[in-house]
Parts: C-alpha cells; structure tokens; sequence
C-alpha cells in the first residue's frame, strides 16, 4: 500500500511538472504561451478547449453580463476550458450572470488553462 501511494504521489507530481494537470486560475504570461493563444490585443478571450482549442468567443467591452447572449459554446452548455487576457486590465470572471459566483481572474496579458468544469457566464475588470 505504501509503494502505490509514492507511485500515486510521484505521477502527480510529474504530472504537475508537465503542465498536464489544470489549474483553477489562469495566471502564465511567457511570450511563447501567448502565441497558442489567438486572441485579439485588447480582447477577453475564452475557448471551449485546452491552451486555446476549440471554439473561442472574445470581447473588446471591458464587461459583460451574460457571456451566453454572443458566445455558441457556452448557449451550447460548454464549459470554458482556456482563456486568455489580451486586455490592459485584470479581468474578474464569473460562473453565473450578472457578476455573482466569483470564480477566478486573470491580469493583463496572460491566461492559461482552467479546471475546465464551468462556465464563465460574465466577467467586468478588477
């Protein structure tokens, strides 16, 4: 029993090493990650895959009530999987409307992958 729990302990470690465990808040801003991402400069972007896969919906406002009145995937019932920040400001996001249900936010300039099992359904600067 031992030897399985420092096999288990080891593998999520390397796991983490690897970057193939998500995280819960998106924080990378290396130049070269920027580059998976296509994001518009000055947009909020989020996308129905990892590292920017799949489906993308991305905004120019600074805030948005309900991201499912202009985002298919998430009407579709999706959840957000990545995001990226390519606005000026820290974004706030939420998993409901109307800014309740505070999940996470990310600066300027940076994003990453999420735990992948919610939708952001609005999100405002910080």
């Amino acid at each position: 029993m031992r030897r399985i729990r420092s096999l288990t302990v080891t593998a999520v470690a390397l796991g983490a090493a690897f970057g193939l465990v998500p995280t819960a808040t998106a924080v990378s801003s290396a130049p070269a990650h920027a580059a998976a991402y296509r994001c518009t400069p000055g947009y909020f972007c989020i996308y129905s895959n990892w590292n920017g896969g799949g489906d993308r919906c991305q905004w120019s406002q600074r805030s948005k009530a309900n991201t499912a009145d202009d985002c298919s995937f998430i009407r579709r019932g999706q959840n957000v999987r990545s995001l990226w920040n390519g606005t000026g400001h820290r974004v706030q996001y939420y998993t409901q409307t109307n800014y309740h249900g505070r999940v996470g936010s990310t600066h300027a300039g940076a994003g990453g992958n999420l735990q992948g099992n919610y939708q952001i359904r609005s999100f405002k600067p910080q």
